[in-house]
């Protein structure tokens, strides 16, 4: 029954005479108590009204041919949602204590003697109606309570979830503002360290000696700065997928000494009890970047262990794994950063003098990393001052077949290349030439791509160095050019660009490229690149250039 409806009254009686005298009465009430009236002749007539309609009351006659009145409250009680009607039993006899005992036994609420007095009627029903009408109140109003809870729930749980919403986004937020500050404060200070030493190089009276430390320094800040910029761009490539592996089979326990042997001959290591345990351990992966994992893990175990700590280096094959493990008895992790402590930006807590360095991008980076891999990493930490381990675990696999071929021997100084340099930086490219023409390259020079084109083609020169972002016509037009050109077909083109993800490597190789270099170059890889390309003698002694390689 909705608000909008009248309680219902049922009138059971199989004598017409009875039914019509019994309904008229109640009909004359119905307006003022707010009810209506619907009658039945039998009991199976009186289940199927139940059926359609809810009651406030059933006046049920108790002598009916077939189903008699106790027969049909018994049933209409049976139904679950009729089970608590109200059933006024209507008898024309004064009924004995057996039966006033059967019909309370069949859900009788009441009982009524005929003749009926009209006011004991009116009182008994108007009972039963105000109750139903109370009832139907209460359940209205326990629905709206349940609907209301369920929305001041699902309000709440949305509030909730806003707020933590909110607060990652304050988080991160935060920790992009730190983040930025260290970037400004790592970036300042090598380039501080460059001015200085580069105004020192100008200075009257200036001693060779400081000389010498100055361009150390230049170099050292120079390699640092590159450092923290190729960090930036791998964490870029490897948050957005852009990062595609080249895969071989390579021993870990090989690769992790050679990264030790780097360290130890910079003088990281100086100082600090290196115990390096490393056993055979093989993986299909890629050596640069599984080189910069194993890097980055024992730089953060230099950074925060204090000089005259102790570092453990293991690599060992566990079942199908192959284990990296870095333990250091340095400053630890605090509880409450171990869990974030792969998270970018993540770092312990910041000073003012930044003693320790660093981006916080380091472990980030060695966690993408890894899962490239289809690895997993770790860490662990007593809690501060009490050290840490990092844990890096691969997939194992066989041992290599053979050894790689060993690396060609570097050609005699008689035949170097002569090199065209295609560069519109002016500083970049007087720099890049007086230190090829220090170590006894011919070199041309062009500040633009069509420049570079035209010089090429009249003097073919053995290599071009070119770079992308030239004015006039771009690096991948000029090498373009250069390919159909049959005069200049055969000079070896490499890219050396500030591009550096894997979508430009892939359009310097469609422009006819032979190679990609990043800036800035390694100085030894530039120069193992040049002397592949020196003219080779044949057989009669006298110089021959070598094809460009296909890639």
């Amino acid at each position: 029954m909705s608000l909008t409806e009248k309680p219902k009254i049922l009138v059971v009686n199989d004598d017409a005479a009875s039914l019509l005298a019994l309904t008229s009465l109640l009909e004359q009430w119905a307006d003022e108590s707010n009810y209506e009236v619907l009658s039945a002749r039998s009991g199976q007539d009186a289940l199927r009204q139940v059926l359609r309609h809810d009651f406030a009351v059933i006046l049920l006659d108790v002598n009916m041919p077939g189903m008699d009145g106790f027969e049909t409250a018994e049933a209409i009680h049976l139904r679950p949602r009729s089970a608590d009607i109200p059933i006024i039993f209507v008898t024309a006899f004064l009924a004995d204590e057996i039966d006033r005992l059967k019909a309370y036994q069949r859900g009788a609420a009441d009982f009524l003697f005929t003749p009926v007095i009209p006011q004991v009627l009116r009182a008994k029903v108007q009972v039963f109606v105000a109750l139903a009408t109370k009832n139907e109140q209460l359940k209205r109003q326990a629905e709206k309570l349940s609907q209301r809870t369920t929305e001041l729930t699902a309000t709440n749980k949305r509030l909730v979830r806003e707020m933590e919403e909110r607060r990652a986004a304050e988080r991160k937020s935060s920790a992009k503002d730190e983040f930025l500050a260290m970037l400004g404060h790592e970036l300042r200070n090598p380039l501080s360290a460059i001015s200085s030493a580069g105004s020192l190089l100008g200075m009257p009276g200036v001693s060779g000696d400081a000389i010498t430390r100055a361009r150390v320094i230049i170099q050292r800040q120079s390699q640092h700065l590159s450092r923290i910029v190729d960090d930036l761009l791998d964490l870029s490539r490897a948050m957005s997928g852009k990062i595609l592996l080249s895969r071989k089979r390579l021993d870990i326990a090989t690769l992790v000494s050679s990264c030790l042997d780097t360290f130890r001959a910079t003088g990281r290591t100086t100082g600090y009890d290196i115990d390096a345990q490393l056993a055979p351990a093989w993986v299909d992966g890629d050596a640069t970047r599984l080189e910069q994992i194993a890097t980055n893990l024992i730089d953060n175990a230099l950074k925060y262990t204090p000089a005259g700590g102790r570092i453990e280096i293991t690599v060992v094959p566990i079942g199908e794994d192959v284990v990296l493990r870095v333990s250091d008895s340095g400053v630890g992790i605090a509880p409450d950063l171990l869990p974030h402590v792969f998270d970018v930006f993540v770092q312990g807590a910041i000073s003012i003098d930044r003693s320790q360095g660093g981006l916080g991008i380091g472990l980030s980076l060695v966690r993408r990393l890894v899962e490239l891999h289809g690895g997993t990493v770790s860490a662990c930490s007593p809690g501060n001052s009490s050290g840490s381990t990092f844990e890096i675990r691969l997939p194992r696999t066989d041992a290599a077949l053979s050894a790689d071929a060993p690396a060609r021997a570097r050609p005699q100084e008689a035949g170097k290349p002569k090199i065209l340099l295609i560069e519109d930086n002016d500083d970049g490219r007087e720099m890049m030439a007086t230190m090829l023409a220090s170590f006894g390259y011919p070199v041309l020079q062009a500040g633009d791509g069509l420049e570079g084109v035209r010089v090429a083609c009249s003097e073919t020169p053995d290599v071009a160095l070119v770079d992308i972002g030239l004015p006039g016509i771009d690096g991948y037009e000029v090498a373009r050019r250069l390919r159909q050109d049959p005069a200049a077909r055969a000079i070896r083109l490499i890219a050396v660009t500030g591009y550096g993800l894997e979508e430009d490597q892939r359009r310097v190789m469609e422009a006819g490229f032979d190679l990609h270099l990043v800036k800035p170059v390694d100085l030894n890889a530039l120069l193992e690149q040049l002397a592949a390309a020196a003219p080779a003698p044949d057989d009669a002694g006298r110089p021959q250039i070598k094809p460009a390689a296909a890639g």
